[in-house]
């Protein structure tokens, strides 16, 4: 890695926002061409190659290693490595520093999380086999609503696509939160006691003013290892490290140039942009359609999750600004009119890699189940991007002419 003070580079908030773009742009036809692979003569070879075992066995509870469990439980750590520092940094050094500013953006996910669950859990009737999936259509997918942003180019503001950052960070904190509660089974206390040890020590270097980032991947390797032979998801190694990672505050100015926090934002941006999440969208969105027909839409658990992430998201979220907004809490987004506010909302509800995620926590092993999450996740996610582009484009071009 080159020394970092050669290098002069903009905002890690930017540079995120146009990785996420183009990223967005190819999770999206990564997604498509995983159901066009999972319905073609290639079916049988593509679900075969994602079950080759490619490693030992790390944990008993998961069995051995496969292609698929080295894609969603050991790349997936690495995107949520990048959350957690994104998280810190908004946190410590950005658009969440002050009480005032992490106010809208919390109320908003809040809410944007409370909605969806509440119309999923009522739409399939709290039927038991399925109340393990009520955080499914909780969560948001920053790059896929990032990419639908950057096709509608100058038509919407800087500000509400750095509301809607915000608000997915937030609600990213949300599904951390929810995955290490609600989907961590047969915990090993011994194995765990273990990986608070690596944590703490690497908090203890932070203290103590290491700023060399090897000494910190290398903790979150054993970290994550450890973590993953507990029973708590291992990914949530990648959140618990990255809040280890020192940084330098460079507030009203672009990233310090020697923050081990920033450094690491920027190198690892990319390879997760246009890497780890577009491959992560090719293993978990192929789904075969062969004999099924129209009336699969409305099987509880598809419709469930559909409309939640349609209409509870975009309720959740643009409800809680207008309350917000009507009772002096917050302000709206500068420069931007109720009709884009409502927009992004509506982009709010591509719930993608972070709702696939969780659907394989809420019901593992369950192929066919897994199948109809699939579906319903599409299915709304598609249909807020459509109808969130939409409204975006006409709102942008009435304010464009007005």
């Amino acid at each position: 890695m080159s020394s970092p003070k050669r290098r002069g580079y903009a905002s890690a908030l930017r540079a995120f926002l146009a990785n996420e773009a183009l990223g967005g742009i190819l999770l999206i036809a990564a997604a498509a061409l995983a159901m066009v692979a999972a319905n073609s003569p290639f079916a049988q070879d593509y679900f075969h190659l994602l079950h080759v075992e490619t490693g030992p066995v790390l944990a008993p509870a998961i069995g051995p290693m496969t292609v698929h469990l080295w894609i969603n439980d050991a790349l997936m750590a690495v995107f949520f490595l990048l959350v957690g520092l994104e998280i810190k940094r908004e946190l410590v050094d950005g658009q969440l520093a002050s009480p005032e500013r992490r106010r809208m953006p919390i109320i908003a996910a809040a809410a944007g999380m409370i909605c969806p669950a509440i119309f999923y859990l009522a739409i399939t009737g709290g039927a038991a086999d399925l109340r393990s999936g009520w955080a499914i259509p909780a969560a948001t997918d920053i790059a896929f609503a990032i990419g639908v942003l950057a096709l509608l180019g100058p038509r919407v503001p800087a500000s509400l696509k750095l509301f809607l950052t915000t608000v997915a960070i937030v609600d990213d904190m949300g599904a951390v939160a929810i995955i290490a509660v609600f989907y961590s089974h047969g915990l090993s206390l011994l194995v765990l006691a273990g990986a608070a040890i690596v944590a703490g020590g690497m908090g203890a270097m932070n203290r103590f003013g290491v700023v060399r980032l090897l000494p910190y991947l290398i903790g979150f390797a054993l970290l994550w290892l450890l973590v993953l032979m507990s029973g708590v998801h291992a990914t949530i190694a990648g959140v618990v490290a990255a809040m280890t990672i020192p940084i330098r505050r460079s507030p009203g100015a672009p990233d310090h140039r020697d923050s081990p926090l920033h450094i690491l934002e920027h190198a690892l941006n990319p390879w997760v942009a246009y890497g780890v999440v577009p491959l992560f969208g090719f293993a978990n969105a192929g789904v075969s359609l062969a004999g099924l027909g129209p009336s699969i839409l409305v099987e509880p658990l598809v419709l469930g999750i559909a409309l939640a992430l349609f209409f509870g998201k975009q309720l959740g979220i643009f409800g809680s600004i207008w309350l917000a907004v009507r009772f002096g809490i917050a302000q709206v987004p500068r420069g931007a009119s109720w009709a884009q506010v409502y927009g992004v909302a509506l982009l709010a509800g591509i719930g993608f890699t972070m709702s696939l995620f969780i659907g394989g926590l809420a019901f593992p092993g369950n192929a066919a189940i897994m199948d109809e999450v699939k579906i319903g996740v599409l299915t709304g996610s598609i249909l807020s991007a459509v109808v969130g582009f939409v409204v975006l484009y006409l709102a942008g071009s009435r304010t464009r002419s007005s």
